[in-house]
């Protein structure tokens, strides 16, 4: 039978909404139902300029890059042993189809039973009776949009699969999936809005098929059905390429989206994400994308995780706003915190990139930065988490060491003085901390050694200098002439 070797177990992609008959006829019509997709335009920055570059499909590079497969053969799906680098393109569509089905559009926990049975099937393909190759079976739910919703409920629903079936998921990643909903124009989908199934992006409706017990406010909780740490989320954050509706749904999400997913409901509480200005789909979608794939590859098949960490030490006022400060008065601030990153190599592309210019930076008040008692989870931390990095050690084309660059900025977004906002010697575009740095980690046993430079004083492709410590372990300083202090925290763990 085949073997069965991590990290490369079989991938199960599960597509997206379609919302009417035609769009169901069109799909399933299609044998990756999208995986396939490819583009050859990309947005090289946020201001919109465009260059071209040829991205084949993620289904593509995964063979190209993997040794991957598909399972279809002699007109339909392998019904025999199949490698266990196969991509599986999970059909829950076809029996709303005019021609292939009945005509009855499956409900969600109806999908994500048939994802149960798909499963259970796989494994025997794969591995047949062998005894040492089922104990070692595990699949990649690769999912975007509502596919997503299809994985949890499978996952988290217990009336849904068994314990068996979900044992067997390794690793789940999600594209652009409305974790917490989607709402138009600042409100939920209703439950009434049944047409075309659109009230399954109902939060109470979401709940229900969750299993999520109570009346949540949020439903973007795994309920401690699966672990978090191996449950991906790619974030878009650009909604003007969104053209679904003649560009309708994508004003009504509004910026601070994909065009249909609003940027706050796209994760899973506690689960490592990445940002890419990306639109929901379409020409410059999130599926067909460098930045997708990129994550994908590294997420599934990495085997080093960074994450990296923000210790504000000291947030510094403009003269003037201190000196009310000094007065007596009373000063409230928010400020951005800017991380975009890429590896070493890396031209078109972000692993993740967090800008304020794509209304996806991360926003903390004063009080949440400083307060005592402000919790330190992934969500809502006193010190920003700036990002979560899958990389490949096997990909180092040059010695031990691995390398990426962080560009990291820190700004306010205004100041109130006794509640009225300060204008008077505003300086738009001022930043408090603005910097590159390149940091470079070669592993010395179980630990890692790491040195980094700032790129702004500095070449990049300089050794730099080994980072600080204290009592809590290494960290790079960072600093500014206005006063601003912090230190950077980057936690280094293996990952399989």
């Amino acid at each position: 039978m085949a073997l069965v070797e991590h990290p490369y177990h079989p991938i199960v992609y599960v597509r997206g909404y379609a919302m009417t008959q035609g769009e169901i006829d069109d799909t399933v019509a299609t044998p990756y139902m999208g995986f396939n997709l490819g583009a050859t335009k990309i947005r090289q920055d946020w201001r919109g300029q465009v260059r071209r570059h040829v991205f084949e499909s993620a289904l593509v590079r995964l063979m190209k890059d993997h040794g991957y497969q598909d399972n279809y053969g002699a007109g339909t799906e392998r019904s025999g042993p199949i490698s266990a680098r196969s991509v599986i393109i999970y059909r829950y569509y076809e029996p709303a189809d005019s021609d292939l089905g009945e005509g009855d559009t499956p409900t969600i926990p109806q999908a994500a039973q048939g994802l149960h049975k798909l499963l259970l099937g796989l494994r025997e393909q794969v591995c047949g009776d062998d005894i040492q190759a089922r104990a070692a079976f595990r699949v990649y739910l690769v999912a975007h949009s509502m596919g997503g919703l299809v994985c949890r409920c499978f996952l988290q629903n217990p009336n849904v699969g068994s314990s068996e079936s979900k044992a067997l998921v390794d690793k789940v990643y999600t594209y652009a999936t409305p974790h917490n909903g989607i709402e138009m124009a600042g409100i939920n989908v209703p439950t009434f809005l049944k047409l075309w199934d659109i009230d399954n992006f109902n939060r109470e409706n979401i709940a229900g098929f969750l299993g999520l017990p109570g009346n949540p406010e949020r439903v973007d909780s795994l309920n401690g059905t699966f672990d978090p740490d191996r449950f991906f989320c790619l974030v878009g954050t650009n909604p003007k390429d969104y053209e679904v509706a003649r560009g309708l749904s994508s004003k009504l999400a509004g910026e601070m989206s994909d065009g249909l997913v609003r940027i706050e409901n796209a994760t899973v509480r506690g689960a490592p994400r990445a940002f890419a200005y990306r639109s929901h789909s379409g020409a410059y979608g999130i599926v067909n994308s460098e930045e997708g794939y990129q994550n994908l590859g590294r997420f599934l098949f990495g085997d080093l995780r960074v994450d990296g960490v923000l210790e504000v030490e000291a947030l510094p006022l403009p003269p003037t706003v201190q000196a009310a400060v000094d007065e007596g008065k009373t000063v409230k601030a928010s400020y951005y915190f800017e991380a975009t990153v890429a590896p070493r190599g890396a031209l078109q592309y972000k692993l993740t990139e967090r800008r304020k210019e794509t209304h996806s930076a991360i926003l903390r008040r004063f009080d949440e930065l400083f307060a005592p008692d402000s919790g330190e989870e992934l969500d809502n931390p006193r010190s920003p988490y700036l990002f979560s990095l899958f990389l490949d050690t096997r990909k180092i084309t040059r010695g031990r060491t691995v390398v990426f660059s962080a560009e990291l900025a820190v700004s306010t977004t205004d100041y109130t003085i006794d509640g009225r906002l300060f204008l008077d010697t505003h300086i738009p575009g001022e930043y408090l901390f603005r910097d590159t740095v390149t940091v470079r980690a070669t592993q010395d046993g179980d630990q890692w050694n790491v040195r980094y430079v700032l790129t702004d004083a500095r070449w990049g492709e300089n050794r730099g200098r080994d980072v600080a410590q204290d009592d809590r372990g290494g960290f790079i300083p960072l600093s500014s002439p206005k006063g601003f202090r912090a230190k950077l925290r980057l936690n280094y763990r293996p990952w399989a």
